[in-house]
Order: C-alpha cells, then structure tokens, then sequence
C-alpha cells in the first residue's frame, strides 16, 4: 500500500511519474466513492446499455408485428428503455466521475490497444435511447419532441463519427497489434457510424420538415459509407487472421460474434433510409427524378439481402466456435458481445419479412429476437450476481499505472543511494 505522505523529495527519474499518480496512490483506499470511480466502470459496461437497448427495440418492434400481443409487449418494451435509460445514466456517470478524478487513466485508457476500441459503445448504447425515444416518447408526447430527438441524434453522430476516425488512427499511430493477437473488438469504433445511421432512417420518419428529413438521410447515407466499407475490410483482415491463427483465446471467443453487428446493422440502415427516402424525395424534388427514391429503396432492400447472407456465414461461424469449447469458460462482460450483434441482425431480418413480406424472415426474425432475449436473461443474471459476489469489473490501464507506480517505488531507493 502506498505512503499516505509524499517524500520531501523525489529521485529525477520518479519525478513525472509521482506527478501523475500523486491522488490515486495517496487516496487508494481511503474512499468507497473513489474506489468505485478506479475500477468499477470503463467503456466496456456501455455495452450493457447496448444488449438491454436491442431488447427494448425488439419488443417494440415484435409488438408491431404480432397485434395480438401488442399491449404486453409494448409494455414490456417501455420497461427496458426504461431501465436502459438508468444503466446507461449510471454507467455513464461514474465514467465521467473516473475520468475527471483520475484524468491520467483516459490516457491510458485511449492507448490501450483493447480497452479504447470499446470507446464506440458509448455513441452505440446512445443510439438505442434515441431509437426508443423515437418510437415511445414522440408519439406519446409529441410537441417538440421530434427535434429532440433529432438534437440527441446530432450528438450520436458527433461521437460516431470520432470514433471511426480517431480511434483507427490511434491503432496505427500508438497502438502496438499483432496479427494473432487480433479479435473482431477492432469492429466496435467503426460500427458506432453504422448504428447512427440507422438511427437516422428512424429519426428521418418523424421530423415534420422534409427538408429536415432529407439532411437527415443523407447524412446517414455518408455515415453508412464511412462504416460498412472499412467494417468489411476489418472483416476481411479477421478471416485471414482466424484462418492463419485459429479461433481466439477462450476468454475472449464470444467476440466471434461481432462480426453479425455491421452485417445486420448494415442492413437494417439500408432499408431504413431506403424506406424514407421512396417516402421524402418526391416531397422535396431530390434528383429531379420522381422514382430516385423508389431506387434507393430497390437498391436498400437489394443490400440488405446481400448482407444477410453474408451474416449467416458469420453466424455459423460464431456459433461452431463457441460450441468446439470443449471446456466451460467462466463469465465476464464480454457476454454482453452476445446480444447487440445477435439482436440487430434479429432486427433485419425482421424488417426483411416485413418488406417482402415474408412468413419465413418473420419466424426467423422472431426466433433470433427471443434467443437475444434469453440471452440478455442470462448475461444480465451473471452480471448482477458477480457485482454482488465476485470481482466482475477491472481496468487494465489501472493496472498498468500500479506496476509503474510499483516499478518506480522499487527503483527510488536506489536513485537515493
């Protein structure tokens, strides 16, 4: 444990180290609070908002899709963007609160060559509330809330598109990667500008200025292009890794999974903006031809079909890796990588039957949406149980900050001597 008083003076080579750790060594176990802030929440846990955001959507959309069963699931629904709202709200607060007390873990943070790229699941997990908004509050509450939800749309995709940007850039400027040591996690900063622009197509529908609209869709267009390209290109490098190094460690094989998010998101943002630009162009004269959006529609519907079959190969792929294991793997939060993926290519497939329609896509959408709803039981069960119980929650870039801190304490005698 570290001296609650610091030494009068400090060896030269210590110097910028003590500087930075001073407070977090000091106060290492003085405070609950500040303990909580250290190491119980990183980006990691937004992937929890994430998995119960999909969960909320899907039940609005199944409510849609089965009348019978409207009431029951449109409640339910409510109850998870509910609960989403406070696990992001929660999570996002004592994030805020770990970075501004212990500014020097953000750095650390950003150049770790895991934890930054889970950054992206901030502007994701976002999306979700402001799809849920969409779809509960503004029919409900309408007034302004259409350019409230809009606002909190702006701010998503100001987040999406850093993350794209400046997250890749860190991997090839401060991150140290190997090939073999590669997992799909590199897909989550680059997914985020996929999920804000099928938040757009969802937005787009309740704005009451079409021209407001038609912002809106193009934005997402340029969004879609910014993610689904360099997402199939990280696909592309994964495979090659996969087939040259085999399946990722055990700890980590539920990554397997990601590669359903930008596929099915991918997809669903496709037809979403197709939907509403066969709806928004007409009314604004867009490309001066009449049928322009009809043909975004044709060619949104066309790319989601593509994309869906691409998923199916990731799905196999994803779901004989985790069956070959032949030994149990104990649960951490990397569970969370399960739903959201699962749950948006549920989402597509979903809006695939109901465009056609189709009674199979429908099933099979229906099928997938109740699997990620056991899933989120069973993750969010292990979740809860091991906040309770167990050491669920740690940050490797505090680790690494003790092992300098222990490093430097270990090398002062002899700088004094």
């Amino acid at each position: 444990m570290a001296n609650s008083r610091q030494p009068a003076k400090l060896a030269p080579r210590c110097t910028k180290l003590h500087a930075i750790m001073g407070t977090y060594l000091t106060q290492k176990n003085t405070q609950r609070t500040h303990s909580l802030t250290r190491t119980f929440l990183f980006f990691r846990q937004f992937a929890a908002t994430m998995g119960t955001g999909i969960v909320a959507i899907l039940l609005h959309t199944l409510s849609s899709l089965y009348p019978s069963q409207h009431r029951a699931l449109h409640i339910l629904s409510i109850v998870f963007f509910l609960l989403n709202i406070v696990v992001f709200t929660v999570v996002f607060v004592i994030s805020l609160l770990r970075y501004t007390l212990y500014p020097a873990t953000w750095t650390l943070m950003l150049r770790h060559p895991m934890q930054s790229l889970f950054v992206g699941t901030l502007p994701m997990g976002f999306a979700t509330l402001v799809n849920m908004f969409v779809a509960v509050c503004v029919p409900a509450w309408g007034g302004s809330t259409p350019y409230i939800a809009w606002g909190m749309w702006w701010v998503d995709v100001g987040v999406s598109i850093a993350c794209c940007l400046w997250l890749p850039f860190q991997m090839m400027t401060k991150h140290q990667n190997r090939h073999e040591t590669m997992t799909a996690a590199w897909l989550l900063p680059i997914v985020a500008c996929i999920v804000a622009a099928a938040s757009g197509g969802v937005v787009a529908s309740v704005l009451p200025d079409p021209k407001h609209s038609l912002i809106t869709i193009v934005t997402s267009y340029v969004l879609w292009g910014m993610g689904v390209p360099l997402a199939l290109v990280v696909l592309t490098i994964y495979f090659h890794r996969l087939a040259i190094h085999k399946l990722p460690p055990q700890e980590v094989i539920v990554s397997v999974f990601l590669p359903l998010g930008p596929l099915g998101q991918g997809g669903y943002a496709a037809m979403q903006l197709g939907i509403q630009a066969s709806k928004i162009f007409p009314l604004t004269k867009t490309l001066f031809y009449p049928v322009a959006g009809e043909v975004l529609y044709v060619l949104g519907f066309m790319t989601a079909m593509v994309l869906w079959g691409f998923g199916l190969v990731w799905l196999f792929f994803a779901v004989a890796s985790i069956v070959s294991q032949k030994k149990f793997f104990s649960f951490n939060m990397g569970w969370w990588g399960f739903t959201f993926p699962i749950g948006v290519f549920a989402m597509s497939t979903i809006t695939l039957g109901q465009e056609l329609p189709s009674a199979f896509f429908r099933i099979a959408g229906t099928v997938l949406a109740v699997g990620v709803m056991v899933l989120w039981a069973v993750v969010a069960f292990g979740t809860v149980r091991n906040i309770l119980f167990g050491n669920l929650f740690e940050a490797p870039c505090l680790r690494e900050m003790e092992k300098r801190a222990s490093a430097a304490a270990t090398a002062r005698p002899y700088q004094d001597a």
